[in-house]
């Protein structure tokens, strides 16, 4: 998973590596990938609950809650029984990043994990951190760009992993008329769990979004076509919207409004283009 730690200009090497190893231990923990995680332990039934971790004990007690507040459409149990608490995770890991980065007197950053961004402050310009929202259909094209000014932000969908999320009132029946929604929350937590929820209600879940105080969304549907709630959007940019991904490094230092991707190390620029979990 591509992840940029970007500190505002600051000069902190142990900072950010700091902050790479928080995600290193967050991996080992709950990657549904590592058969030496404590998740895939847990699902294999090697760890009574007794021995689960304090961390995995938050993680679950937050997606149960989150189960509660959206109706059952985000269910962390898979149809086999297991566990899988990947649509939550991450975003808890990244608010958690933050506050190492805060913990340590850095007020301007910029972290992004898989797509999902807590930013803060400003980038090393001056400017609003900028977040790209890519269309699923052609990926060089930027079809939303929000500056989230503290808040967080979280795409979910099925064009980057295919069919990975699912409707849990309606197993077995693929999510196929929405392809992208993005969620701007009140940190990049709140964002990431409601966007898992409010994509696997398809296109009822901008209305969700819409009905949920303190939430942006922004839905493209199979036909390509853009749905936003109505109202306004505080995480609105200045008229920056449709504008490509510069495919070289001598784009992005001629446009500083764009950058192409995540660059693992943290390169600095005012925009980062949003994945789909």
């Amino acid at each position: 998973m591509p992840i940029t730690v970007d500190v505002g200009g600051v000069s902190n090497g142990e900072l950010v590596e700091t902050v790479f190893g928080y995600f290193d231990h967050i991996d080992r923990r709950f990657s549904t990938y590592r058969a030496d995680s404590e998740i895939m332990a847990i699902n294999r039934g090697d760890v009574p609950v007794v021995g689960w971790s304090g961390e995995m004990n938050e993680v679950l007690a937050l997606a149960w809650r989150t189960k509660d507040e959206t109706d059952g459409y985000f269910d962390i149990r898979k149809p086999d029984g297991s566990l899988d608490p990947s649509g939550i995770v991450k975003g808890w890991a990244i608010r958690n990043a933050a506050a190492i980065v805060q913990r340590a007197g850095i007020r301007d950053f910029f972290i992004e994990a898989g797509g999902d961004v807590q930013s803060c402050g400003k980038n090393a310009s001056g400017h609003d951190w900028s977040v790209g929202i890519r269309n699923p259909f052609n990926a060089d094209e930027i079809v939303k760009i929000v500056c989230p000014r503290g808040r967080g932000v979280a795409t979910s969908g099925t064009y980057v992993r295919g069919q990975h999320i699912y409707n849990p009132n309606g197993i077995g029946s693929p999510i196929q008329d929405i392809v992208s929604l993005t969620v701007i929350g009140a940190d990049v937590l709140e964002a990431d769990r409601f966007a898992t929820a409010a994509f696997a209600m398809g296109r009822d879940g901008i209305f969700f979004i819409e009905q949920t105080p303190g939430l942006e969304g922004y839905l493209i549907d199979a036909n390509a076509a853009p749905h936003r709630q109505p109202g306004s959007e505080p995480s609105a940019c200045n008229d920056q919207d449709h504008r490509p991904i510069p495919r070289s490094a001598d784009d992005v230092q001629a446009d500083p409004l764009l950058s192409d991707g995540a660059d693992r190390r943290g390169v600095r620029s005012r925009l980062r283009q949003a994945g789909a979990t």
